[in-house]
């Protein structure tokens, strides 16, 4: 009786090492929430999760990759949902997503990538760098004094600048004030032209075409989803300076470009830590994009008839040769 005890405390004790051996063998769970599908945001997820399989290995993670397609209320939904389902990290692509991610939890770690301005974006003031809380991540804020630079290197004879951007998007918002600032220090008449959404985005850039020597487009998701609509009006007729490279790809003259593949991977080395307990979120500052590389689109350029400044390099569009 006893031998037999003993024969079935041993088997207990195996199985109950093999079910923690399995338990800690299970991968990270991670959510993705991304706003919208863009060449941008796109290649920040993509470095995001490569960051982490490289990391960590190709098996232990887990994603859920949930694209919102550019409603923040879908946002919610989603992050809601990454909660309820216990995921052990966030990572929330794009400000509106960040937003989401961060009102639906307090615990779950969350990380934002193509992110400009957390301060603004959380409504924090004063804001330091870090948040302090389960909140961390990068920005893709490229230097907006140098962007508005740019328009002067460019068209130094031009009088009135229009800035284009989406009123729903806060960063946007943001960059627009600070943008025109710098231009009308300048010497520049800047005029804020706002959208709501892709429905009257083709009648606002019209009256800004008809009203501008030259237009400015910040890191804007809705601009960088319908950047046909900009081109099919301003093609030709207008230059457009973007805040990124995707939007000035699609309908842009120049612009100071980061790459957002190498942000999302930053936020992947981030994420790494954080999940195996290396560094603590709440200490964790936001990160920043190391270079900036002026660009410019050779298609448009020629078709303005202008030749870009010494220093930029053309902007290589994956689907030319097709």
């Amino acid at each position: 009786m006893k031998k037999t005890l003993a024969i079935a405390l041993a088997l207990v004790m195996v199985l109950a090492l093999s079910v923690t051996a399995f338990a800690a063998e299970e991968p990270y769970k991670v959510g993705i929430c991304q706003l919208v599908p863009h060449v941008a945001l796109d290649a920040a997820t993509e470095g995001f999760q490569d960051a982490l399989k490289e990391i960590l290995g190709e098996d232990a993670v887990e994603f859920d990759y949930q694209n919102a397609a550019n409603d923040p209320a879908t946002c919610a939904t989603i992050a809601n949902a990454f909660v309820s389902e216990g995921v052990d990290l966030i990572m929330a692509n794009a400000t509106p997503a960040l937003q989401a991610a961060a009102a639906a939890t307090a615990d779950i770690p969350v990380l934002g990538t193509s992110v400009t301005e957390y301060g603004v974006a959380l409504g924090i003031e004063d804001f330091d760098g870090t948040v302090g809380t389960n909140v961390s991540g990068t920005s893709d804020l490229a230097p907006l004094d140098q962007q508005a630079a740019m328009i002067q290197e460019w068209y130094p004879d031009a009088e009135k600048i229009g800035l284009v951007y989406c009123s729903n998007e806060a960063n946007s918002q943001y960059q627009v004030d600070t943008v025109q600032a710098f231009l009308e220090e300048m010497g520049y008449t800047a005029t804020q032209y706002a959208f709501s959404d892709s429905n009257d985005m083709a009648a606002v850039v019209q009256t800004a075409a008809d009203e501008s020597d030259v237009l400015y487009i910040p890191t804007d998701n809705t601009a960088a989803s319908n950047t046909g609509i900009v081109d099919n009006i301003c093609h030709g007729k207008i230059p457009v300076f973007c805040g990124e490279e995707g939007i000035c790809a699609g309908c842009g003259v120049a612009t100071l470009s980061i790459s957002y593949y190498d942000l999302g991977y930053a936020t992947g080395e981030m994420a790494a830590k954080i999940l195996t307990g290396e560094e603590d979120i709440t200490e964790t500052p936001i990160g920043y994009a190391a270079t900036f590389t002026p660009k410019y689109n050779e298609a448009i350029c020629a078709d303005l008839g202008v030749t870009p400044p010494e220093g930029y390099e053309a902007i290589v569009v994956e689907d030319a040769a097709e």
